[in-house]
């Protein structure tokens, strides 16, 4: 799913604008708006960051965010303790904020 919405917004910031021009809703320019593609971008950005530097902790966001999983999912998939998964996901919460802040 986090390659599906990366892609989209790559495109999107790729495209021209006014090229091939459609009506649309406006459900679906709030959905399509550039800042939410630049804020995917960034957010892709900082996910490859902590794929580096944790790799545990970006899976674990993936699973939630991405997945929708919860937490008791989560560690039972990868059988650790609901705590440890709460836990990593906090942490990884605010670096990604951080990282996305700066």
């Amino acid at each position: 799913m986090r390659q599906i919405l990366v892609d989209h917004a790559r495109r999107r910031n790729a495209a021209k604008r006014g090229q091939g021009c459609q009506a649309l809703s406006i459900d679906q320019i709030v959905a399509c708006s550039t800042d939410r593609s630049e804020s995917l971008l960034a957010l892709d950005e900082a996910l490859t960051e902590l794929s580096a530097a944790a790799p545990d902790k970006c899976r674990m966001i993936e699973m939630h965010f991405f997945g929708g999983m919860t937490q008791e999912e989560i560690s039972t998939v990868l059988s650790v303790h609901v705590n440890t998964v709460a836990r990593r996901l906090r942490v990884a919460q605010a670096w990604l904020q951080s990282r996305m802040m700066a």
